[in-house]
């Protein structure tokens, strides 16, 4: 089985908040990562979703990173929110 990883560049507007994540996170550009794996036995190249993860500040360590494992569907109902936010 071969894994491949996919990297995405995300941007929020506004504070937001992802299911799973106990804290709401600022607005800004994330790096979203999602692990693949192919589906053996096909005619035809497939792959199963199989990690997303998700870049974040850390928590009270000012300048550092941490890698937080996200659902993809939680991910997009973010998205959808924050778009969904209207200026003022």
């Amino acid at each position: 089985m071969t894994i491949r990883s996919r990297r995405e560049t995300v941007i929020f507007r506004h504070p937001f908040q992802i299911r799973g994540i106990a804290r709401i996170l600022p607005a800004g550009t994330y790096e979203v990562v999602t692990d693949e794996e192919t589906i053996d036995g096909l005619t035809f190249a497939a792959y199963r979703r199989i990690a997303t993860m998700i870049t974040v500040p850390a928590e009270g360590a000012r300048g550092t990173m941490e890698v937080l494992s996200i659902g993809s569907v939680d991910l997009a109902n973010a998205q959808a929110a924050d778009a969904s936010i209207v200026n003022e």
